[in-house]
């Protein structure tokens, strides 16, 4: 039975693909001036900044996590907008009594501000950023730090979210895993790891935590 739903929040709850690539392409630009292929930077989604800027540049990783950080900031209510249907969904999952949470690997500062932005912090008993783990997505540590918060049990959890990371991070603490079709990563390549589920909308969640129950009795 499902009791429980962590969701990753860029590309699963809120769009902010586009942040982030303008993000990246700004502070890569900045630094090396040269063009990176979007096809590359996704490739990165759900991974902390640091380690992903560490792989541009070993030495200079602070200096790239800055200067995208400044554009980032600068332009995240600008650039941020809402999935459709999220907000419902949601609503809907809380009505049935199931847990809800985030888990990501956007700053604390910035995940509550994104979450305040398109209406849907209150609907969250916990969030889990990389300020509460040493270890991070595709560990499952982010995971089972919130199912611990939750009070529930990671095969009663499913780990929601657009990425390979995502799913790494719930199977490697034991729950299920669901993939979004909307992901800005090709589909065909996350479906080699094999998520346990894969959604059109945050919305048919519902049906997968009624199916669970009916499994029960």
């Amino acid at each position: 039975m499902i009791k429980g739903i962590l969701f990753d929040l860029d590309g699963t709850l809120i769009n902010t693909n586009k942040l982030i690539i303008d993000s990246f392409q700004y502070a890569l630009k900045k630094h090396f001036n040269r063009e990176v292929p979007i096809e590359e930077i996704v490739t990165t989604f759900g991974e902390p900044l640091t380690e992903t800027m560490a792989k541009f540049d070993k030495d200079n990783r602070d200096l790239l996590v800055n200067i995208y950080r400044d554009y980032n900031e600068t332009n995240h209510d600008k650039l941020t907008t809402k999935f459709e249907g999220v907000e419902a969904g949601l609503k809907s999952l809380k009505a049935l009594g199931i847990k809800l949470g985030i888990v990501t690997s956007k700053r604390r500062i910035l995940a509550d501000r994104g979450l305040k932005l398109i209406d849907i912090y209150d609907y969250m008993d916990v969030i889990v950023t990389p300020e509460d783990t040493k270890k991070h997505k595709p560990q499952g540590e982010p995971a089972e730090k919130a199912c611990k918060l939750l009070g529930i049990s990671p095969e009663e959890t499913i780990m929601v979210g657009d990425s390979h990371n995502d799913i790494l991070c719930g199977r490697n603490a034991g729950c299920s895993t669901c993939l979004v079709k909307y992901t800005a990563l090709p589909m065909e390549k996350l479906m080699k790891y094999k998520p346990d589920y894969v959604i059109d909308k945050i919305e048919d969640l519902i049906d997968i935590c009624k199916s669970s129950e009916k499994e029960v009795i």
